[in-house]
């Protein structure tokens, strides 16, 4: 086999059941780390399993209400629900909590989260296209309706969070885009190009280079246990150069920025008040 048609061969790869696999448990095993996640399954299994197919197929969910087709259509696959709805009962209620225990084991985690990463290529570039069928040629149609795909399971989080009793507007990821949802806005924008041929690279050469950029980077924060997007530079730059944007003062800086100027402000009276004094004493001495 020759090195070029690796790319190939990788674009081919079957998503079901392996890394779709991989893409629910990542999902599940996040969604019982949020606060009151466990509680919930405890009082409502119902409430849970919705919350844990919200972050399983939020994607198609929002990509089907955006494109006006029935948003339950993912419930038709049902070997997928099956599948999940497995993992959502080993994460949540298996004895010992035996089956979360394995995953927490580094190595296969990093395995997990990257399988995912590559799920969220075929989300995209799936997303994009089918997009293309609806829409032809409609550029903001298709980057909406990829970055959906792709990233659903955040974009309706605040959702997600309203089945499980808990209401959090400011975490909204329009507000506050996490690294998931802006580098999966980046591929959709990337594989609109390609797909309507305005990028010079071929669709598996795309869909092989960007899948290794997620994976990589995906690995290194995992490993290093930076929060930190590794976009941040870059942000800082264009916001400085395209909105003007500046780092937001520390609280205490700006604090005692404020006191100063206030006192500076309100101490000038004062002290042309004492000074006003200070003459008519000299002229009544004089």
């Amino acid at each position: 086999m020759d090195l070029w048609q690796v790319p190939l061969l990788f674009s081919r790869l079957p998503m079901f059941p392996f890394f779709d696999l991989a893409h629910y448990v990542a999902s599940v095993v996040a969604l019982k780390e949020q606060r009151g996640a466990v509680e919930v399954s405890v009082r409502s299994p119902f409430a849970c399993w919705f919350s844990a197919m919200l972050y399983c197929f939020g994607g198609s969910l929002l990509s089907s209400l955006m494109l006006a087709e029935p948003p339950v259509s993912f419930l038709a696959k049902s070997a997928n629900i099956l599948l999940a709805s497995s993992v959502w009962y080993l994460v949540f209620y298996c004895p010992q909590d035996i089956f979360c225990r394995c995953f927490s084991f580094l190595p296969l985690r990093l395995l997990v989260a990257g399988m995912k990463e590559v799920t969220r290529t075929w989300k995209i570039a799936s997303g994009v296209a089918h997009a293309d069928s609806h829409f032809k040629d409609a550029w903001l149609v298709m980057v909406a309706v990829g970055w959906a795909r792709g990233a659903g399971g955040g974009l309706i989080s605040n959702f997600e969070q309203l089945v499980r009793g808990v209401w959090k507007p400011e975490t909204n990821e329009l507000l506050k885009m996490s690294y998931p949802v802006k580098i999966t806005l980046i591929g959709a924008v990337l594989f609109t190009l390609q797909h309507s041929q305005y990028l010079p690279i071929a669709r598996h050469n795309l869909v092989f280079l960007y899948t290794i950029f997620l994976v990589i980077f995906k690995v290194k924060m995992m490993l290093t246990r930076c929060a930190t997007s590794p976009l941040a530079p870059l942000e800082a730059a264009l916001g400085h150069v395209l909105f003007g944007l500046r780092k937001a003062p520390s609280k205490v800086k700006g604090e005692s920025a404020t006191s100063s100027n206030r006192s500076s402000i309100c101490d000038r009276p004062s002290e042309q008040h004492h000074d006003g004094v200070k003459k008519r004493q000299a002229k009544k001495t004089e």
